[in-house]
């Protein structure tokens, strides 16, 4: 049978499927595969595995080329100082054209035939003039390619807020959908700047617990109801879902921290 490995090209990337033929790979190995943009270089991510019957994927999937060797790794060595060639340059053509976009990053592929400039911009831009600067300079196939700015953070990497390194350019493989829901939802600071990340767009940790949030808070009164405690009647005014606690405020004043089984009824 057929055995397909997991092969991820970039830190924080989306992990592919490769057949790996023959190859005996474990986890780290550096390899060349065979991609629609010709050669490719990455690293074994997920250990081959065999490929059941009913689980074969619809394309044939590539194969794995070969292993890296000392050749391949001064190639990348070579494509990196291109990059940073091909970035110095751009940025210097962007600002004698008076172009309003901003360039972060500069991808080759591993034949270096190919540079594709990722950029930020608030609309659309004419950067033909740009691409036949490019061409020129480098003769290559140039691609610019505008992106919004979550990407811009998940290329670019950095540490957030919490001390660790950004989620998006670690482990997540695509962005989820956040709202501001989910902060009230888990009871947190409605202030934007300590619900949003680096890239002015709300954090995306706050996906990771809401689902936990929401079954949790289903058999909490809703902030604002009237509930008989032991220490009285009262209003209640905040949820601690994680130690099944809330705050009432009594009629007879003061407030009383109570567990969730101490409410006698949550309606009149």
């Amino acid at each position: 049978m057929k055995k397909k490995v997991g092969i991820r090209f970039k830190t924080g990337g989306k992990v592919y499927d490769f057949s790996c033929g023959a190859f005996v790979l474990n986890v780290g190995d550096q390899v060349i595969v065979e991609t629609e943009k010709g050669l490719g270089f990455g690293a074994v991510e997920t250990a081959p595995e065999l490929i059941e019957e009913g689980n074969r994927p619809r394309k044939p999937l590539k194969k794995v080329f070969r292993k890296a060797n000392e050749k391949d790794l001064n190639q990348v060595e070579q494509n990196m100082a291109l990059e940073r060639e091909a970035h110095a340059f751009c940025l210097k053509s962007i600002k004698n054209l008076g172009l309003k976009m901003n360039l972060f990053s500069v991808e080759s592929t591993f034949d270096a035939s190919r540079l594709t400039f990722f950029f930020t911009a608030d609309g659309r831009v004419d950067f033909r003039q740009l691409v036949k600067i490019l061409v020129k300079q480098f003769r290559v196939r140039i691609e610019m390619r505008q992106v919004g700015i979550r990407n811009q953070a998940k290329m670019c990497g950095g540490m957030g807020r919490c001390g660790r390194v950004f989620c998006c350019s670690s482990f997540m493989e695509k962005f989820e959908p956040v709202s501001i829901r989910m902060a009230k939802q888990q009871g947190l600071s409605l202030n934007p700047t300590k619900i949003s990340g680096q890239c002015g767009r709300l954090m995306c940790c706050l996906t990771f617990e809401n689902e936990t949030y929401r079954k949790l808070k289903q058999g909490f009164p809703k902030i604002g109801k009237m509930v008989n405690t032991k220490n009285g009647r009262g209003k209640v005014t905040r949820h601690n879902v994680i130690c099944n606690r809330l705050t009432v405020r009594l009629e007879e004043g003061g407030e009383a921290e109570i567990s969730l089984d101490d409410i006698i009824t949550n309606r009149r």
